[in-house]
């Protein structure tokens, strides 16, 4: 499956494309879509609207994954991301591929094992998990975060509607579908039936 991630922003959109492969995952693309602060907003949003359907035009991704925004105390700054958020998913439906959206303490979680962690400790996890040489720049790494905690999250998915959980190598608990919901079961429950 081919993720394509993307951090939303009107002066610098971070974009990465991942593909799954076995239990990782193989970088294909990182870049930063640029706009200069004095460029007027619209200029900007079309930019990056232009530059993501190109993208989403070579490189062919089966989903894109999209950071959603950060509820701070700046709402214009939540306006433009909003903005820039609203490009990439025009960019994607007139391209037919579906979007997800995931908060930004899911993409750290998923990362990093800590919906908290640094942006610094993000990029030393992208450049752990995906074989780097050298920590991507900020924005692409956090596009690449967003594609890889998509990835994550499907993998546990179609792991869940097999009704099996896995850490490593090794199958630690299983699920089994009911009315209400997923029962846990665990290894020893299952090998006593």
């Amino acid at each position: 499956m081919k993720i394509l991630g993307v951090d939303p922003g009107t002066r610098k959109t971070g974009v990465g494309l991942i593909e799954t492969q076995g239990s990782g995952y193989q970088l294909v693309y990182s870049g930063i879509i640029q706009n200069p602060a004095n460029r007027p907003i619209a200029e900007r949003l079309q930019t990056i609207y232009r530059a993501l359907s190109d993208i989403i035009d070579q490189l062919k991704p089966d989903i894109l994954a999209l950071e959603d925004i950060f509820y701070g105390k700046d709402f214009r700054a939540m306006v433009r991301i909003g903005e820039a958020r609203a490009c990439a998913m025009l960019a994607a439906s007139g391209k037919s591929v579906p979007v997800v959206e995931y908060a930004p303490a899911q993409v750290k979680q998923a990362v990093s094992g800590n919906g908290q962690a640094s942006k610094l400790q993000v990029q030393q996890m992208i450049k752990t998990l995906l074989h780097l040489k050298t920590l991507p720049q900020s924005d692409s790494s956090d596009a690449l975060a967003v594609a890889i905690c998509h990835g994550h999250r499907s993998r546990f998915g179609r792991l869940q509607e097999a009704g099996i959980q896995t850490y490593g190598k090794k199958t630690i608990f299983s699920v089994k579908k009911n009315k209400k919901g997923w029962d846990l079961v665990s290894l020893s429950q299952r090998q006593a039936r």
